[in-house]
C-alpha cells in the first residue's frame, strides 16, 4: 500500500510541476464561469444563465474537453517511460506491476478530480450567490462527480493505449482516434441508425446503445435531471426513459474498472 501511494504522490507532484493541475483548473473554471454568466448572450441579454441551461451547456462542452484532457495527460504514461528507460528502472524496485499501475491511476486521477472540483466548483459558487445554494449544490455535485468519473474512465482507456503502443507518437495518434470515435463518430453512427431504421429505436433501446459510450453516459447522468425542454435531439427522448440514476453510475464505474483491469492484464504480460 505504501508503494502505491508513493507512486501516486510522484505522479501528482509531476502534474503540479508540469502545471497540468493549474492548466486544467483554469480551463474548467473559464468554461464554467463563462457559460454561467454569459450563457444568455444568445438571447441578447447579459445575465446569469439558469441552472438548467448552465448544466446542459456544460455537459455538452465538457464531453469534448474532459476526455481529450484525460487522454493527453496519460497517453504516454507507460510507453513514454519505456522509451526513456524509466519504466524498467521502476520495475527493479520492490513494487509489483499492479501497484505501479494503480499508483499512477490514483495520482493522475487525483489531478483530474481536483481540477474538476476547483474549476466547476467556481461556477457553482457564482450561481449560488445569484440564485440559491440549495438548488445549485445538488445539481453541480452530480455534475462534478460524473465529470470526475468521465475523466477517470478515459485515463483507464489511455493506459490501454499506452501499454499497447510501441512508440509514443503512435500512442498519441491512437488516443486522438479514440477521442474522435467516442465524442463524434459514435454519435454520428447512432444518428444514422436512428434515421436508417424504419421503425427506429425505442427509448429503452436508445439508452442501452448509449451506455456503450462513456461520453454519452455522462450526458445521460446529468441531463436526466433536467426537463426535456432544456435538451434537444436524441437525448431529449432518451432522458425521459425510466432509468435508475444509480444504474447509470454503476455502469460508469464499470467503464473505469473494466479498462483498468484490461490494462493490468496487458501490463502483466508485457515484456519490458
Amino acid at each position: 500500500m505504501n508503494a502505491i501511494f508513493a507512486v501516486a504522490a510522484k505522479e501528482f507532484q509531476d502534474g503540479l510541476r508540469n502545471r497540468w493541475l493549474l492548466s486544467i483548473t483554469i480551463v474548467f473554471a473559464v468554461l464554467a464561469i463563462g457559460l454561467s454568466y454569459y450563457g444568455s448572450l444568445a438571447s441578447g441579454q447579459l445575465e446569469t444563465a439558469s441552472l438548467a441551461t448552465t448544466i446542459a451547456s456544460l455537459s455538452s462542452l465538457s464531453v469534448f474537453i474532459i476526455p481529450l484532457i484525460a487522454l493527453l495527460l496519460c497517453y504516454d504514461s507507460f510507453v513514454g517511460e519505456q522509451e526513456s528507460g524509466t519504466l524498467l528502472l521502476l520495475l527493479t524496485y520492490p513494487i509489483s506491476r499492479g501497484q505501479l499501475l494503480l499508483g499512477k491511476f490514483i495520482g493522475q486521477g487525483s489531478i483530474i478530480s481536483l481540477a474538476t472540483l476547483l474549476g466547476f466548483g467556481s461556477a457553482a459558487i457564482l450561481l449560488g450567490f445569484s440564485s440559491s445554494f440549495a438548488a445549485v449544490l445538488p445539481a453541480f455535485s452530480l455534475f462534478i462527480v460524473s465529470s470526475s468519473l468521465l475523466g477517470l474512465s478515459f485515463i483507464a482507456l489511455a493506459y490501454i493505449i499506452s501499454l499497447v503502443a510501441s512508440e509514443k507518437s503512435k500512442a498519441a495518434g491512437i488516443a486522438l482516434l479514440l477521442w474522435l470515435f467516442f465524442v463524434l463518430v459514435f454519435d454520428l453512427a447512432l444518428l444514422g441508425l436512428l434515421v436508417g431504421m424504419e421503425e427506429g429505436l425505442t427509448q429503452q433501446g436508445l439508452v442501452q446503445v448509449m451506455m456503450f459510450n462513456p461520453a454519452d453516459l455522462f450526458r445521460l447522468i446529468n441531463l436526466s435531471a433536467l426537463q426535456a425542454d432544456d435538451v434537444s435531439g436524441a437525448l431529449s427522448v432518451a432522458i425521459n426513459s425510466e432509468v435508475n440514476p444509480l444504474t447509470l453510475f454503476i455502469i460508469m464505474l464499470g467503464w473505469i474498472v473494466i479498462p483498468l483491469s484490461i490494462a493490468l492484464l496487458i501490463f502483466n504480460k508485457k515484456s519490458i
